[in-house]
């Protein structure tokens, strides 16, 4: 596992990170959020669609579960904050494993789900607008992902 910080100081540098991640998506890509209540999730997400090309507005799925955008790759949008309490299979794999890059906030409450290779996005608060954000790596893929995004 290769792992990589970065500290951000406003949403538009929050967003342009992810957009530079962006540009390294493939099909079939997973990435998983974690952070607390207002960390900045949603607003990665958005910088994930605005480098995919995705013109649609981009705000939680967190009472639908699952948003879909077309862009460059589809995106899929996973808010599983409500599954918590919850053993319903809602066909993740097909997600996982399909044409587009998915991304799933709240990711460890569905854990049993998740593939084994995928890059785990951590946000924290720093300050009013000052987030670290740390990547972590797990398979080869999303190793050298990290490396990348180190350049």
């Amino acid at each position: 596992m290769v792992q990589v910080a970065f500290t951000t100081h406003s949403t538009e540098q929050t967003m342009g990170l992810a957009q530079r991640l962006a540009e390294k998506l493939v099909e079939g890509d997973v990435i998983l959020l974690e952070g607390d209540l207002g960390a900045g999730k949603t607003t990665f997400t958005k910088g994930l669609a605005k480098g995919l090309h995705i013109t649609r507005n981009v705000n939680s799925p967190t009472f639908t579960i699952i948003k879909e955008y077309e862009g460059r790759l589809p995106l899929y949008h996973m808010d599983v904050y409500r599954l918590a309490e919850s053993d319903e299979d809602l066909g993740f794999d097909d997600y996982f494993y399909g044409n587009g890059v998915t991304v799933v906030e709240w990711a460890h409450l569905i854990k049993d789900y998740l593939p084994a290779e995928r890059l785990e996005i951590n946000i924290y608060h720093k300050g009013d607008d000052e987030r670290e954000v740390v990547f972590k790596g797990n398979g080869k893929r999303y190793e050298k992902i990290c490396e990348e995004l180190k350049k």
